[in-house]
Order: structure tokens, then C-alpha cells, then sequence
């Protein structure tokens, strides 16, 4: 579902992630964030209290928007959350946010993202086009 080209950005940029539950939208950009081997998209939950309440209260339902500032190269990706709280991804996450923040703050969990459904968003002719 991932395309090389979707993946390369996805690795490289920020990406902001897009819930909603009772009507009320919620967008946030994460920095601590990795295209898993399957294809699955992993967020480390440090300060994502809205976006996880959402995402538990809505079905899981999700968007991660992902573009380069500089060509306008962009996607968005639809799909489902599921929260996790330990593991190994879970453990990465925590190791990595706790170098970062030398122990002041701690990843509690990771949403794991599996796409369904990848959008161009670059301007031009492709801009809409589903792709995955």
C-alpha cells in the first residue's frame, strides 16, 4: 500500500496527524514516528492525550498528512490506530524519547497505523489521486 516514494517522504518529513470524536477535530505534529517493515505506520504517544482519546473514542480512525516544504511533494493517508502500551515498539519509542529528553519525559504507548487508503497532495494533475 506504501509506495517507495510515499515511504522515502514519510521517513524524511514531519508528519501531523488528523482525529476527530464528538465533533471535535484535532490535528497535532509528531516528531517521534517510523514506517514499520510491514507497512504499518508507528507514532510514540508523548504528549498525544487528545489524539489518543479520539482515536479510541472513533473507531480508530485516523490521518497522517506528510509533505516537503520545498517541492510541494505531499500525501495523505487514511486508516486505523490501534493503541498499544508495551512491547517493542513501545520500548524503542521510551529509549528514544528519554535520550532525547534525558529522562524529563517518556513515550506511554505508540499508535500502530495501518493504512487504507494513500492521496496525493501535491499540486498539480495527480492532486486527489488515490494511489493506494
Amino acid at each position: 500500500m506504501i509506495d517507495e516514494n510515499v515511504k522515502k517522504l514519510l521517513e524524511q518529513g514531519m508528519w501531523d496527524l488528523a482525529t476527530c470524536a464528538d465533533g471535535e477535530p484535532n490535528v497535532v505534529p509528531v516528531a517521534f514516528k517510523e514506517v514499520g517493515d510491514d507497512g504499518k505506520l508507528l507514532v510514540g504517544d508523548v504528549f498525544m492525550r487528545t489524539t489518543v482519546d479520539n482515536v479510541l473514542a472513533d473507531d480508530g480512525r485516523i490521518a497522517v498528512s506528510v509533505y516537503d516544504p520545498k517541492s510541494l511533494e505531499g500525501y495523505q493517508i487514511k486508516g486505523v490506530a490501534d493503541y498499544v502500551t508495551d512491547g517493542p515498539v513501545v520500548d524503542r519509542f521510551k529509549a528514544m524519547v528519554e535520550s532525547m529528553f534525558h529522562g524529563a519525559a517518556t513515550a506511554k504507548g505508540a499508535l500502530v497505523i495501518t493504512p487504507q487508503k494513500v492521496i496525493v497532495t501535491t499540486p498539480g494533475a495527480d492532486n486527489k489521486k488515490v494511489i493506494g
